[in-house]
């Protein structure tokens, strides 16, 4: 079976606009999607990224020097929340399940092949 992510791809400024109660409903919605995928027999891995005001850096090599960049990325209009690996038969499969992730009502989920890069 083919794998595909589904990303998780939000408004950065969005977690900021809930309250605490509003994002750990939000986030348990997430758990019970996982839940329902492991279920089904086709969810290989889950996580979910914290916010890029925490932790988060970009780094990139040009020329044989180094750039870093600690978050929070001021010029970033989304950011990847969080994704689902799913083993799939085909892309319809993942849309579907995309079509039902509860992210897809406050965010995007975007589905993607997992493959070689070079293609």
């Amino acid at each position: 079976m083919p794998a595909y992510m589904l990303l998780i791809v939000e408004d950065p400024a969005q977690r900021g606009t809930r309250t605490e109660a509003e994002g750990r409903s939000v986030y348990g919605q997430m758990v019970d999607y996982a839940a329902q995928l492991k279920e089904r027999g086709v969810l290989k891995a889950v996580e979910s990224l914290s916010s890029p005001n925490e932790g988060a850096a970009r780094v990139q090599v040009r020329g044989g020097q180094a750039r870093l960049v600690d978050g929070p990325f001021a010029e970033a209009k989304e950011m990847v929340g969080g994704f689902f690996l799913v083993d799939v038969a085909d892309k319809d499969e993942a849309v579907m399940l995309a079509r039902e992730c509860p992210a897809a009502r406050w965010a995007t989920v975007e589905v993607r092949a997992v493959g070689p890069c070079f293609t």
